[in-house]
């Protein structure tokens, strides 16, 4: 008892300090923002409290949108696992009671065939038109209440045949939101390894070319430094659209980790990539970006991209390394700019990396 009233005691504590913000910062008691200072004043959340005490500490508030941009990339992305459980519990359950549905109902059909041969008997026993009367009548009632309990089960049966469709529904989009980058909603880490082993194996069973571009985000770090982690997230969505805009069909486009992303292009040549991967980084670099904030202009956002093209004895991490290579060269070379295994820079790269 003393146990449960201390965790009563802490609970309200956390609540307090979470209404105590939300007061303070006169922000609205929407439950994302209480769900957002309860979770900072547990300090359950490390990377949460960091980006909360560092905006803090440089501007003194937290507007609207910058709570929902915490919200969406420390808090959402936990809920796949949750939702996981709540469905996978439900499945549990309604299998359970499917299961004791039919075990019932065998019960039930074994209780009318012993009924049945019950009948036989009595009939062989039978004398008189009454007793014979009295026996089909039994059958007649003991007839009945199968056919009942047998369309109560079909009823039920298919009801959980709707709920478990439900459920797999359910499944299905909480899979497609583990694959995907909660910042961003590009494709994460784990969906873009998948899709490159899938192209691969594809473009190898067909004899298509299949090409693939690494970038990164130039001086992200001092983004982050001088302006706080929130105005890193937001040019991490401006590239991240960037893709989006320029790139249609099969095209794979993820956030492989980081500031760096991945687009990978089957039935692609190497020059259409290059053609792809320039289009991508003028689209970024017309963008000009402004602190949500404040409406502070900041400036614009720069690029630096590899493209590698899938050769006969490549795999998905070779061909990564390539791009990467090749990513590397156009750091060095200056930045804002796209390097291709063909260039003189992915040479030089390689040459640096083997010295």
């Amino acid at each position: 008892m003393i146990g449960l009233l201390d965790e009563h005691e802490r609970t309200l504590a956390f609540a307090e300090v979470a209404l105590g913000q939300i007061k303070s910062l006169r922000q609205t008691a929407v439950p994302r923002n209480y769900e957002v200072w309860y979770v900072y004043a547990t300090g359950y959340n490390p990377a949460l409290n960091k980006i909360i005490n560092e905006t803090l500490a440089r501007t003194g508030k937290i507007s609207e949108t910058e709570l929902e941009q915490i919200y969406d990339t420390y808090l959402s992305q936990f809920r796949a696992s949750d939702q996981i459980d709540k469905v996978g519990s439900r499945v549990v359950t309604e299998i359970d009671d499917v299961m004791k549905l039919i075990s019932e109902a065998l019960g039930s059909t074994s209780a009318f065939g012993t009924r049945l041969e019950g009948a036989s008997e009595r009939l062989a026993d039978a004398r008189d038109q009454a007793s014979v009367r009295a026996v089909i009548e039994t059958l007649i009632e003991s007839t009945r209440e199968m056919q009942q309990q047998n369309a109560s089960l079909e009823t039920r049966l298919a009801a959980s045949k709707v709920e478990i469709n439900n459920l797999q529904h359910s499944l299905e989009a909480i899979r497609a939101e583990s694959l995907t980058d909660p910042l961003t909603s590009l494709g994460n880490r784990k969906y873009f390894d998948r899709a490159l082993v899938d192209a691969v194996r594809v473009a190898r069973e067909r004899g298509d070319p299949l090409s693939l571009i690494m970038f990164d985000i130039d001086h992200f770090k001092s983004f982050n430094d001088n302006y706080g982690h929130l105005t890193g997230d937001q040019v991490l969505r401006l590239v991240a659209m960037s893709l989006k805009q320029n790139v249609k069909g099969q095209d794979i486009t993820a956030r492989y980790g980081g500031e760096e992303f991945a687009v990978v292009l089957p039935t692609t040549s190497l020059r259409q990539a290059l053609t792809v991967a320039d289009h991508i980084r003028r689209a970024v670099m017309s963008k000009e970006l402004k602190k949500r904030s404040t409406g502070e202009i900041l400036g614009r956002v720069t690029v630096s991209a590899g493209v590698s093209v899938l050769s006969a004895a490549d795999e998905a991490d070779t061909l990564i390394e390539r791009a990467d290579a090749c990513l590397y060269a156009a750091k060095r070379a200056g930045r804002n700019r796209v390097v291709c295994e063909a260039d003189p820079e992915y040479s030089a790269e390689i040459h640096i990396q083997v010295a």
